[in-house]
């Protein structure tokens, strides 16, 4: 297969979230593309390999898109954006098809886990400390300033604390908070805990995610969520207005609305609610069993 494979699929129009507008419109994007039968998905790995078909990698590609965004989703907490995140994934997602062997009896999703995962650790090991020193116009102002206001090396009391939140027009707080971030050192992904010091934080790459989770279910799993919550939006787009504010109330509000609470705001009986509710679930139940 060519060594330029990645590079012709980046400009093989395959989505970005920034092409699309939103992140979320993004995610609506992909997760409608149709997921692939495990035959399918041979087939295409073997036109890959003998013809070096790029149709069948991209087709590989999209239709694994929404499984980096699930990975991407382990990753929240750092401060960095979910669509890079995702960019990041979607690289290692191509790596991964580059190199997925059709004939090893495993699906393209638990081979691609690692790459896209791969990818995605890269990502934060290179962006970890400038995001947790300083992420908003305020703090980087006061990361650059800070440590030629300090008077003298260690930890600042009081007075000089105050002195400098004063000098930088910033809270107490803040000051306090940047030095503790100046003074923090930086933890190896992959570096093994100092067995002589039990009070050494364990390395990120022991905490981050379960590696034990089976990345294919976990996909699975995702994918019958996100169906039946489009199912679900189907489902009340289908009824109308009153039934679907019904519906809401009695079972998505809090707090749940009571049969009669209903019946006084419309002006009917407990008892029509009730009917209109009913109605409204079995056209529900219809959209849910087609």
């Amino acid at each position: 297969m060519s060594e330029n494979m990645t590079t012709a699929l980046i400009a093989n129009n395959l989505p970005i979230p920034s092409a699309l507008g939103s992140l979320d419109a993004y995610i609506t994007a992909v997760n409608r593309v149709p997921v692939l039968t495990a035959d399918e998905e041979k087939a295409l790995a073997v036109r890959l390999r003998d013809e070096s078909d790029l149709d069948a990698a991209k087709h590989l590609v999209m239709s694994h898109l929404r499984f980096v965004v699930h990975v991407a989703r382990g990753y929240q907490g750092y401060g960095l954006g979910m669509g890079d995140l995702i960019q990041e994934g979607n690289i290692g997602l191509m790596k991964a098809v580059k190199r997925f062997d059709p004939e090893q009896g495993v699906r393209l999703v638990s081979f691609a886990v690692h790459w896209v995962r791969a990818e995605m650790h890269e990502f934060i090991l290179r962006n970890w400390r400038i995001v947790k020193v300083a992420t908003t116009k305020a703090q980087r102002k006061l990361f650059f300033n800070l440590r030629k206001s300090k008077t003298r090396l260690g930890w600042m009391n009081d007075a000089e604390v105050t002195a400098v939140a004063k000098d930088l027009n910033v809270s107490k707080r803040e000051v306090l908070e940047m030095e503790s971030r100046l003074s923090g050192r930086d933890i190896g992904f992959d570096a093994p805990a100092d067995e002589d010091d039990d009070h050494a934080p364990p390395a990120p790459s022991a905490y981050l995610i379960a590696n034990n989770a089976d990345p294919a279910l976990a996909y699975e799993q995702d994918d019958h969520e996100e169906n039946q919550l489009e199912t679900l939006r189907e489902a009340m787009a289908g009824l109308d207005a009153r039934s679907r504010e019904i519906l809401k109330r009695r079972f998505l509000g809090e707090p749940k609305a009571t049969l009669q609470e209903l019946a006084d705001e419309y002006g009917v009986s407990a008892e029509r609610i009730r009917q209109l509710e009913a109605n409204a679930l079995k056209k529900m139940r219809a959209v849910f069993a087609a």
